[in-house]
């Protein structure tokens, strides 16, 4: 099994209002990928972190494998979820991939 796991700092234009809808919108369309997308066994989203948190949200993804977050990156549905939900209000983001 590999974890995937990924922070983003939203940009700083949006309004407490629109940070939670877009945290919201991204959570559900990270975690509908699951049965979608082949080798994706479970992905969680962390919307609602501490006040001392410096990162907006989190995806703590698993994958069966190496080749299925190879295969996971290039998807159809996750490269829609990234490019609509996810990489138009991000200024930051960080990931660690690991094997478990």
């Amino acid at each position: 099994m590999v974890k995937h796991v990924l922070m983003w700092q939203l940009k700083e234009e949006f309004t407490p209002e629109q940070v939670a809808q877009i945290k919201k919108e991204a959570k559900e369309a990270l975690e509908g990928l699951v049965g979608v997308v082949p080798g994706l066994v479970e992905a969680r989203v962390t919307i609602d972190g501490l006040p001392s948190s410096n990162a907006d949200f989190m995806l703590d993804a698993t994958l069966t494998d190496e080749a299925s977050l190879k295969a996971y990156t290039i998807h159809p549905a996750h490269v829609e979820v990234a490019d609509s939900k996810v990489r138009p209000y991000t200024r930051n983001r960080v990931c660690i991939d690991y094997v478990v």
